[in-house]
């Protein structure tokens, strides 16, 4: 099976999110977060298998329009805005 490719290059030119990428305990904080295992359960709840499928694809329009629906609503918009609040405007500073 043919890996699917990499964004990271796409998310090094945003400064927010490569700055994230380069403060790792930010990022790890982040990612344990209870609002990213929360925003987590609900992208399973909306896409079930299908998201672990899109996600093993690389389809990234397949993910792209799960998360819209989940960003759709009240408590995945509260959650989103909670985790960009948590990333410095430019960036993470180490």
């Amino acid at each position: 099976m043919e890996k699917p490719p990499s964004n990271l290059d796409e998310l090094k030119k945003d400064p927010r999110a490569a700055g994230l990428l380069k403060n790792q305990a930010l990022l790890q904080s982040l990612l344990s977060s209870p609002d990213t295992r929360r925003l987590m359960e609900l992208l399973q709840q909306r896409g079930g298998d299908g998201l672990k499928a899109a996600a093993a694809r690389g389809d990234t329009q397949a993910l792209a329009g799960m998360l819209r629906q989940v960003m759709d609503t009240r408590e995945g918009a509260a959650l989103a805005d909670r985790l960009r609040r948590a990333v410095p405007p430019e960036g993470p500073q180490k």
